[in-house]
């Protein structure tokens, strides 16, 4: 999430309660997690093991729970817990902002663009031209919609990171972590009946030109899709997943996080991806591998029992 002007890093301190180290004279031009730093961001870091690539980074701010020695032209925010911090970050910059009415005020709508009844349109919210927004949808707020988009009825767009912290100590142990990025939508994208398409922590979640969705489709924070991707019914895919162009998933995929499936890949249906996989092939089984070489394993696991009774028989 990008701040509407920079703010000065005395004053981020300020406003967190934390020790500044380094560089007084910065300014921040937005907040993000470690994996989409740019320049001008803040980020956290909370344990020790992630402290190399956090300071090493992009991220010219960073908050810590422990003073370390601060790289050159960065700037350290130290307190004692950076999670809370940045929350309130996301809180006091991209606070909730409640809706009066089905489609708000300040959504940009293009023309010819038919918004079918009970649809509801957050604020901040761009649609372009000649799209098809059906009964039931909801479009929570700052998405961006391109041209020629069709969403199918009863599917929301924009809702929250599954994103939590854990405190052991506690009685209710989870706390959220705020979502201030967007769901982006590009042009002649489709999208089937009762689908979830989550924001993403601090950046955007993409689903990329021409791909068209099933119904009962989830897709988590932070992906990226690519153009003309296929997916089938009750495809399910975690967070900051890129799915490269032209991916096809039959019904039933089940996508783990942070992994890259290339261009071109084809995923037969039920089959669970716990890593990345190669472009320009197909996949099937849990965990997937080769179809044919997939197809031909469960031919020999057929034969066992004839096999064992040749082995018997002897």
């Amino acid at each position: 999430m990008k701040f509407e002007a920079p703010v000065a890093v005395t004053e981020i301190a300020a406003m967190i309660g934390a020790a500044l180290e380094g560089n007084h004279q910065l300014m921040a031009s937005g907040i993000n997690e470690i994996h989409k730093v740019q320049e001008g961001d803040i980020s956290f870091v909370d344990f020790e093991k992630y402290y190399d690539k956090a300071l090493n980074s992009a991220a010219t701010i960073i908050i810590i729970n422990k003073k370390v020695a601060c790289p050159s032209g960065k700037a350290l925010l130290v307190t004692d817990d950076p999670f809370s911090a940045y929350v309130s970050l996301v809180k006091h910059y991209r606070p909730f902002e409640p809706s009066s009415k089905p489609i708000s005020d300040s959504a940009v709508i293009g023309e010819d663009t038919i918004i079918q009844p009970n649809v509801f349109i957050g604020n901040h919210v761009r649609i372009g031209s000649n799209c098809l927004i059906h009964p039931n949808v909801t479009i929570y707020d700052h998405t961006v919609i391109g041209d020629n988009v069709i969403i199918h009825a009863g599917t929301v767009i924009g809702a929250d990171a599954f994103y939590f912290k854990k405190r052991k100590e506690r009685a209710v142990m989870y706390d959220k972590m705020e979502s201030c990025g967007r769901v982006i939508i590009e042009s002649d994208v489709e999208i089937g009946a009762g689908c979830t398409i989550d924001k993403g922590v601090s950046g955007d979640t993409i689903i990329g030109q021409g791909t068209k969705l099933d119904n009962m489709i989830h897709i988590g924070h932070g992906t990226v899709i690519g153009r003309n991707c296929l997916f089938a019914a009750q495809v399910g895919i975690g967070g900051k997943a890129r799915i490269e162009d032209n991916v096809i998933l039959w019904g039933q995929v089940g996508v783990s996080k942070d992994l890259v499936i290339g261009k071109d890949a084809v995923v037969l249906a039920q089959s669970g991806v716990p890593s990345s996989l190669e472009g320009g092939k197909t996949y099937f089984g849990s965990p997937v591998e080769d179809a044919r070489n997939k197809m031909k394993e469960l031919n020999w696991i057929k034969r066992i029992p004839e096999l064992w009774e040749k082995v018997m028989n002897k």
